[in-house]
């Protein structure tokens, strides 16, 4: 029974539930599985609206349930790379608060990385690491393609 202010429960969310956005994150936990193997893979959690006609909030979650950060958007479903953007987003906010530690890192930099697009429109870990030497910031790897001393696994540029 609850009681009428408890928050509502949250649920794991079955896989091929959303599965634009179960991809997005099946390449996200491959970097994190790669730089971080002792963290379990994350997973989408559900948290019901307040409104049963509305959708559910979808977190990306730590496999013990927990999360930090806003819910996925939905529209982001839409397409791979705009999941695999809002995805990126909110697994790097849940994995730096719950950890207290920046992730990725780049390897060159020691730098925490973030998602952005590289010139071919995918989805790259961007470092900011020389802009701090009055250098330029340089695109790392592909979302899904560090290794485990998070560097990129393509060999090409």
């Amino acid at each position: 029974m609850c009681a009428l202010f408890d928050p509502p429960e949250p649920r794991r969310v079955a896989p091929g539930e959303y599965p634009v956005w179960d991809r997005a994150l099946a390449l996200l936990n491959q970097d994190l599985t790669a730089t971080l193997p002792a963290l379990e893979p994350l997973q989408l959690l559900a948290l019901p609206f307040d409104d049963a006609d509305e959708p559910e909030y979808i977190h990306v979650a730590t496999a013990n349930g927990e999360w930090h950060g806003s819910s996925l958007e939905p529209h982001s479903q839409h397409s791979l790379a705009s999941a695999l953007a809002n995805v990126a987003d909110a697994a790097q906010e849940t994995v730096v608060e719950l950890l207290w530690q920046a992730w990725p890192l780049c390897p060159e930099h020691g730098l925490g990385m973030h998602p952005r697009e590289d010139a071919e429109k995918r989805l790259s870990w961007w470092c900011a690491g020389e802009r701090l030497r009055q250098g330029s910031a340089h695109i790392h790897a592909a979302v899904g393609a560090l290794d485990a001393s998070g560097t990129s696994l393509s060999t090409g540029p």
